[in-house]
């Protein structure tokens, strides 16, 4: 039983030991207690020497014997003890099923690595407790129950492929989990064998090598049907089925698709058009599907659409198998609809071994291998071990799938008004007086960009973030804010606003308005009724640039204090004297002013916490009117 043990404890147990060493000069005492402590942590644990191994330490940096008082007559029963102080403080990260080993040593660089496969339902959920990362591929199911018995410590899922189907996303966004998935390692793997698969349906491959080996010669059996000049129907246009379709084009085929989703000028760039899903099932001499698994997708081809389809169809899928209903396949396939069909994927992996589907003559299949290549492998472990470290790294992910989805140069560019964002909600919700339930926030952004090439949704969730973690115990991140916000009934409304000029910087400003709310600095409430701040992004840093109806210029770095004062000589010598009696630095220090020796507004941007008595002092210059202290 581990048991927290307080450093102040600990010191008098090392004056103790001191003490009583020199009594007995200096002679050890058959008793002794051990003592783990945590880099992070300013508590201990205690525990005897055979829990140690149990205990999973991955460093320890000394050992050292403590005497303690032990009763005479329990000291021969008392199990030896010793002090231990564990100086490791790196994250655990399970990994569930098989990696590369390019990605477990990247792992390894930065966490304790934990390689627990083929885990039973239960015994992922009581393991999961003690990491704060899970890698997994297709074949573990992470359920809410794995979140429910993460009590919170689960910080990131990665998914080592595409679909995440096996990941309850709902869950994950409550928890406040991100999931990260491997999109691209793999994606010229899965088109190859997409092309495979077709090729060698088109020419019996599978069933004449079957034949042959069975001692036949069956020449006129397994005649095959040419590609050149057919219509291929490509079913979810994103990476794998682009790459598909430009293979496929190789081989002079006709290529039409379908996904809701795709842009149309990079379909057309590659010379594919964007058609209906019934123009693309009913045109198509051969299918290959690429969507994911979705409730709209779910046995999206069913008894109804394969009426639709031409005679003598043939079906690929390399996407997921819960896309098409079997039975349904089966049945198409004997009534001559289908006439051939080449799987890598299946509604239940392994498939029954008395399934119709994998025995039927005119069906080619494959253990789902889409993603089963060498390169594709070593791809997929150091794409998700890089996104599972940044992300443990508060790194934003370019590969999240229940977060704001940014492209990673969008992210780069993006950095210093996310930053801006979450530091102009902070302050925004401190000036909140106690009591005004903050229901109704609108968020500005100015900008010469034209509103396609401004992205706006993970600015929104860290202003968001920054608005609800000083109000709140929830941990806020980038996966959960959106659904916290709308847990508290807060609703947040976004604005653009079109500036003339260069689109070099993605924003010019950003405002945050909060409204129906009192404040506790009056002066933050703008001509409209709102508390309003603003602030923009100056040579990398974020910078406060209005509060209220008052212009200030001042660094969003450490704490800063608003002063509302009558505008004369000398305030910023008093407010910068007792500041300075009291040891705290001043970063920056901007007025904004209505006019000559009238009201101003006065941003203090300081490095540490004015004592109480510092900032009463402050409130009692005659001539200031009303001040705030406020932490970012």
């Amino acid at each position: 039983m581990m048991l927290p043990l307080p450093v102040c404890c600990l010191r008098r147990c090392f004056k103790k030991h001191n003490s009583k060493s020199k009594e007995r000069g200096g002679r050890d005492s058959k008793s002794s207690i051990t003592v783990t402590m945590a880099a992070s942590s300013s508590s201990m644990l205690l525990s005897a020497p055979s829990q140690l191994k149990k205990s999973n330490l991955s460093s320890l940096a000394w050992i050292l014997p403590l005497n303690i008082s032990v009763p005479r007559h329990q000291r021969r029963r008392a199990p030896p003890i010793f002090i231990v102080f564990s100086m490791d403080a790196k994250p655990t990260i399970l990994v569930a099923e098989k990696l590369g080993d390019a990605g477990i040593d990247l792992l390894k660089g930065f966490a304790n690595v934990d390689c627990s496969y083929n885990l039973s339902p239960e015994e992922l959920c009581t393991k999961i407790s003690l990491c704060d990362a899970l890698i997994v591929r297709s074949g573990t199911k992470v359920s809410r129950e794995v979140f429910e018995s993460s009590g919170g410590r689960l910080k990131v899922v990665g998914r080592a492929g595409v679909g995440i189907d096996n990941v309850d996303l709902a869950a994950a966004t409550e928890h406040g989990c991100l999931v990260v998935n491997a999109p691209t390692a793999n994606t010229v793997a899965a088109a190859e064998h997409g092309i495979a698969l077709l090729t060698s349906m088109a020419r019996n491959v599978a069933q004449a090598d079957a034949s042959m080996k069975a001692g036949k010669w069956q020449r006129n059996k397994y005649v095959g049907v040419s590609l050149v000049g057919k219509t291929l129907a490509v079913m979810g246009f994103g990476k794998v089925g682009t790459e598909v379709a430009r293979r496929a084009k190789g081989l002079g085929m006709h290529i039409i698709a379908h996904d809701p989703y795709a842009p149309t000028d990079r379909a057309h760039a590659i010379g594919v058009d964007l058609v209906s899903f019934d123009e693309a099932i009913s045109t198509a001499d051969f299918i290959s599907l690429h969507m994911p698994l979705t409730p709209a997708t779910s046995k999206i081809l069913n008894d109804e659409n394969f009426s639709k389809m031409k005679k003598g169809v043939r079906i690929v899928n390399v996407a997921r198998g819960g896309v098409i209903d079997e039975d349904a396949l089966v049945r198409a396939l004997n009534a001559g609809i289908v006439a051939q069909a080449a799987l890598d994927v299946f509604t239940v992996e392994p498939p029954p071994n008395d399934s119709k589907l994998v025995h039927h003559e005119n069906v080619i299949v494959t253990p789902h291998l889409g993603a089963s290549t060498m390169e594709a492998q070593e791809g997929v472990a150091i794409e998700i071990a890089e996104a599972v470290v940044g992300a443990l790294k508060g790194e934003l992910a370019a590969t999240a799938v229940n977060a704001p989805m940014v492209p990673a140069e969008v992210l780069e560019e993006l950095k210093p008004y996310v930053t801006l964002g979450e530091k102009l909600g902070r302050l925004a919700v401190q000036l909140v007086a106690g009591g005004s339930g903050v229901k109704s926030v609108k968020l500005t952004y100015a900008s010469a960009r034209a509103p396609d090439d401004l992205d706006t949704r993970l600015l929104r969730a860290m202003i968001t973030k920054g608005l609800i973690e000083p109000i709140s115990s929830v941990f806020v991140n980038l996966v959960n804010a959106d659904f916290t916000a709308k847990q508290r009934g807060i609703r947040i409304t976004e604005q653009r606003v079109i500036l003339n000029g260069s689109p070099e910087n993605p924003l010019e400003l950003i405002q945050v308005k909060i409204a129906n709310v009192e404040s506790r600095f009056a002066s933050a409430i703008s001509e409209s009724g709102e508390i309003r701040v603003e602030g923009k992004v100056k040579d990398g840093i974020a910078h406060l640039t209005k509060v209220g109806g008052f212009e200030v210029d001042v660094s969003l770095e450490g704490n800063i204090i608003l002063c509302r004062q009558v505008d004369q000589p000398g305030m910023i010598g008093a407010v910068g004297g007792i500041l300075g009696a009291e040891n705290v630095n001043v970063s920056f220090m901007s007025v904004g002013r209505i006019g000559v020796r009238k009201m101003a507004v006065m941003a203090i941007g300081v490095d540490e916490r004015p004592s109480t008595e510092a900032l009463k002092r402050i409130g009692e210059i005659p001539a200031v009117e009303e001040f705030v202290f406020l932490a970012l």
